[in-house]
């Protein structure tokens, strides 16, 4: 038996499965390659003749999970209201390809959501190896910058939204968290040559925490909604309140609360009714950075826990004047100064949210409150791992172009962005219209050797022959 399988050469799977896998793809670049061209056909015999001129064919390709498809689709001359003469394919407009370029919403999902979790370059290797499609890395890039540039059109249009007083928000709700940082990334010029650091803003915001999955000590914010990218501060600060407002009521909400480091930009927007909180991880992160004595760390962070604002500001001051040198190189009182000052301008939020005195509406059923502080996790799990360390540099529009994918993954709102921008077609035609195609005596041929998948559509096929299982009547019902 094995003489028999020797001599008779046979194969491995593995190399079978390529084989297939190699051949299906093929099958599928001509089917939709017949599909595309008989569908700019009608469009060609539909259109209005007076108004588009046929001015012939012209040869393309679009990129889809199996492969290149190559195609032609007819130019036309028209023109516009100026009286300006234009170009354009009827079969390109109704595909949208102007949105994000030739490309399926298949392919383009699979990018996008390969490309939040790995480099580029890595994308473009996992695309490659696991589709008929051969994609670089630029490739990849171009498409993620194509699609962060539609991603903020739709946030600017937001604002233009929330300028006219035409908001869609209309959930009304008794408290409304928000929480803003910041992310320090390397950046690069359009030669890359290192640049300064650059911080990207991220939001996040959230209308309380799980009740029931508390009970299971779990922690999950409900109706959790972020924001990041590269722009400056106001700008930043119109997009996330267009954000808010594209889903809430904004003047209906009972109390709006903010969590954040304390930074100018985080700030500056909001009026006095917003009940303000120091993020308590940057308070930590600065006792520890400024006071390098550990009984001091621990005296201050006591009085800290014990919410004793007043007493943790007066023993700062103590020991920074306990602490004074006439040494130069002696820092311990500067930084005992320093971080006094960062406490007192930030001393309305010292004190939790629930301690500093106001009325915070009580929660709608389902939600319990409890200590804010989410925002450095989101920005670990969404920004940091995937845009930090790796020895990686960005360009402001890489970021912020990235940044706004990652972000609406987050929200889970991704896939359904990647619909918006490439599935302009929706076909009705059946799988057995496409077989006939193929088989017709008029199927175009190839290198003047004939259509090879004629051969296979018309010869003997024992497996739609043998007995029916019900994987058998699927596969037939699929493709014949």
């Amino acid at each position: 038996m094995m003489n028999t399988i020797v001599e008779e050469n046979l194969i491995s799977f593995k190399e079978l499965e390529q084989k297939v896998f190699k051949y299906v793809c093929e099958l599928g670049c001509e089917m939709t390659r017949i599909i595309l061209e008989s569908y700019d056909r009608e469009l060609a015999a539909s259109r209005d003749t007076k108004q588009y001129r046929d001015k012939g064919g012209r040869k393309t390709s679009i990129k889809t999970v199996y492969g290149d498809v190559e195609y032609w689709r007819r130019v036309y001359r028209t023109n516009l209201e100026d009286g300006e003469k234009a170009y354009v394919y009827l079969l390109d407009e109704a595909m949208q390809m102007d949105k994000i370029g030739l490309i399926s919403t298949n392919l383009a999902e699979k990018i996008a959501m390969t490309v939040t979790e790995s480099p580029y370059r890595v994308t473009a290797d996992v695309i490659s190896s696991t589709c008929g499609q051969s994609i670089s890395a630029g490739g990849v890039w171009n498409m993620m910058q194509r699609l962060g540039e539609r991603i903020s059109e739709e946030e600017e249009h937001a604002v233009k939204q929330m300028n006219a007083d035409q908001t869609e928000g209309t959930k009304e709700i008794p408290v409304l968290f928000e929480e803003m940082d910041g992310v320090w990334l390397h950046m690069q010029d359009k030669n890359h040559k290192r640049m300064k650091k650059q911080e990207m803003k991220v939001f996040t915001m959230y209308e309380g925490w799980d009740a029931e999955k508390e009970k299971q000590n779990r922690s999950t914010l409900v109706e959790k909604t972020m924001l990041a990218g590269m722009e400056k501060s106001s700008e930043f600060h119109e997009k996330r309140e267009a954000c808010i407002r594209k889903k809430y009521n904004a003047d209906e909400i009972g109390q709006r609360i903010l969590n954040g480091d304390g930074g100018g930009w985080i700030k500056e927007p909001y009026d006095s009714e917003v009940v303000f909180q120091l993020d308590r991880y940057h308070v930590y992160k600065e006792i520890t950075r400024k006071i390098g004595d550990k009984q001091a760390q621990e005296e201050i962070r006591r009085l800290f826990d014990e919410e004793k604002p007043e007493e943790m500001l007066e023993y700062i001051k103590v020991y920074a004047t306990s602490v004074e040198s006439p040494d130069e190189k002696d820092k311990r009182s500067k930084n005992a100064r320093e971080l006094y000052k960062y406490l007192d301008n930030n001393r309305d939020g010292l004190l939790p949210y629930d301690k500093q005195g106001k009325a915070i509406p009580d929660p709608q059923e389902g939600i319990v409150y409890k200590g804010m502080g989410v925002q450095e996790s989101q920005n670990c799990t969404v920004i940091t791992l995937r845009m930090k360390n790796r020895r990686m540099r960005w360009s402001v529009n890489g970021a912020n172009n990235l940044a706004k994918a990652l972000y609406r993954k987050e929200n889970k709102e991704l896939i359904e962005t990647i619909d918006r921008y490439t599935d302009g077609l929706i076909f009705t035609i059946q799988m057995q219209e496409i077989v006939e195609t193929l088989s017709a005596a008029k199927a175009p041929k190839k290198d003047g050797k004939g259509n090879p998948y004629v051969d296979v559509v018309n010869a003997h096929m024992p497996l739609l022959e043998a007995m029916q299982t019900a994987s058998r009547k699927a596969f037939k019902r699929a493709f014949c």
